[in-house]
């Protein structure tokens, strides 16, 4: 089954989390995942069920303000949350801020690294599964649209498996 990209409904926050705990349970040392979606779109949610795949204990919330947390798994998973970098910088003072913070070391670790809102840092990415949450229009409040793409071999593999866990 060769997917190179696809939309999955959730309908509500419980499935959304699911689809998330799925797609953690196969997470390995090195893979990124770049989560886009407005604001209130469910990305928490969704990361919250990625960390629960990877046996994180700790409470996960979303990194707004210290951009980057990492946490303990089965495979340890660092979690950037990149909005107020770009909303409060240009882009060049943005990448600096990020060669600053050791974003390279971070995607050169032994951990899955889930990046928010990654903006023009992710052009640089070769191998990476993006996944956009889009909210349903009205009256379907709840719905959520993942449109998920690979731009690799690896996150490829991984879209593949995670379309199997979720289907069957």
């Amino acid at each position: 089954m060769k997917v190179q990209q696809m939309s999955i409904t959730s309908r509500g926050p419980g499935e959304t989390r699911s689809l998330g705990e799925r797609l953690g349970e196969i997470l390995q040392p090195g893979d990124v995942i770049l989560l886009s979606g407005e604001l209130g779109a469910g990305k928490t949610t969704f990361c919250k069920g990625v960390a629960a795949g990877l046996g994180v204990a700790a409470e996960v919330t979303s990194p707004t303000f210290t951009l980057i947390a990492e946490y303990e798994g089965r495979v340890p998973l660092v979690h950037m949350d990149l909005y107020r970098l770009w909303e409060e910088s240009g882009t060049q003072a943005a990448k600096q801020a990020l060669a600053d913070l050791g974003w390279e070391d971070y995607l050169e670790s032994d951990a899955a690294v889930l990046i928010e809102w990654a903006g023009p840092a992710a052009d640089g990415l070769e191998d990476a599964l993006e996944v956009e949450l889009v909210a349903a229009p009205l009256p379907r409040v709840d719905e959520r649209e993942l449109r998920c793409r690979a731009r690799g071999p690896r996150s490829q593999a991984l879209l593949d498996e995670w379309v199997k866990r979720w289907l069957f």
